[in-house]
């Protein structure tokens, strides 16, 4: 299996396809209902179809997201060949011990999730999704970071709106990137699901085998791992530096793991208490007090 850190280049057109839509739409304020004219063929009888498919009073904002969908598309044509997506991935020996993962002989502490929607419901880890050390069995655990090329928004300068517009491609670009690479990777860098065969739709409703969470999001909320992150795939090599605080600049950056268990899912890790937030802190090397505030949308 490929275990050396590996960089990717992505044209603009290489990513169209999967690029997510509906969170587009939402940064310029409409509802996902507006985000299917991406969806539609783009003849006049088409499109004037789906305005059709509105009631009347939701027309006039249909219109908008029509002219707006139009415009990014014309913004994408400008910008491919002269701006690039980039990601760099690794995929590590892994194994868990307790709430840490072992990644190429790397501790990388997790937090487990301290309350339950059901009373029967488990405590989740992403630790859990893999083969525990006291198996004798190795495991696999991806890393994987995207970014867009830091000259994108340089034609725009001067126009705010073509700008904003940008800048939301941008983030559209990076996560669609991200989209694409962990295909790549389950179909054939990985392999365990060889005989994918879904449609892009599929694919945007995540109805694959395995999970990507991302750093910063609910399983993986603390940004303080970038750092760890970044020792083990070298995010410099596409351009991507890290803030004292970890955060990713260019913005539009997306990271995270990748996890093939069957079972693996998304979920949030919630609030925590002072024992977990001390426990942690520890594992992390981290005095308390600079860990809570990485945490501090997480403690109770």
């Amino acid at each position: 299996m490929q275990t050396h850190i590996t960089t990717v280049t992505y044209q603009i057109h290489d990513l169209t396809d999967y690029i997510n839509w509906i969170y587009f739409f939402h940064a310029w304020g409409f509802q996902p209902r507006f985000a299917t004219i991406a969806d539609i063929h783009g003849c006049d009888a088409c499109r004037a179809g789906w305005l059709a498919s509105f009631p009347t009073k939701d027309c006039g904002k249909a219109a908008e997201a029509m002219q707006l969908h139009k415009e990014a598309m014309r913004m994408l044509r400008n910008l491919d060949g002269k701006c690039q997506v980039y990601a760099v991935y690794r995929l590590m020996d892994a194994n868990s011990e307790g709430d840490n993962l072992i990644l190429d002989g790397t501790p990388f502490p997790l937090l487990r999730q301290q309350t339950r929607v059901h009373a029967d419901d488990p405590c989740l880890c992403l630790s859990d999704f893999v083969r525990p050390a006291s198996s004798g069995i190795r495991d696999t655990v991806g890393g994987f970071a995207t970014t867009v090329d830091s000259g994108m928004e340089e034609a725009c300068q001067h126009d705010d709106y073509k700008c904003l517009l940008v800048k939301t491609l941008e983030e559209r670009l990076a996560e669609a990137a991200a989209e694409k690479l962990h295909e790549t990777i389950r179909k054939e860098v990985w392999g365990y699901a060889k005989n994918e065969r879904l449609t892009m739709k599929q694919l945007l409703n995540e109805e694959f085998q395995g999970i990507r969470p991302a750093v910063g999001y609910p399983s993986l909320p603390d940004l303080s791992v970038n750092f760890l992150l970044d020792e083990l795939i070298d995010m410099k090599r596409i351009g991507i530096r890290l803030t004292e605080n970890g955060m990713m600049r260019p913005h539009a950056s997306v990271c995270g793991l990748m996890f093939a268990h069957p079972a693996a899912r998304y979920f949030s890790v919630g609030k925590i208490d002072r024992h977990q937030l001390e426990d942690y802190a520890a594992r992390r090397g981290m005095d308390v007090e600079t860990m809570g505030k990485y945490l501090a949308s997480n403690l109770q």
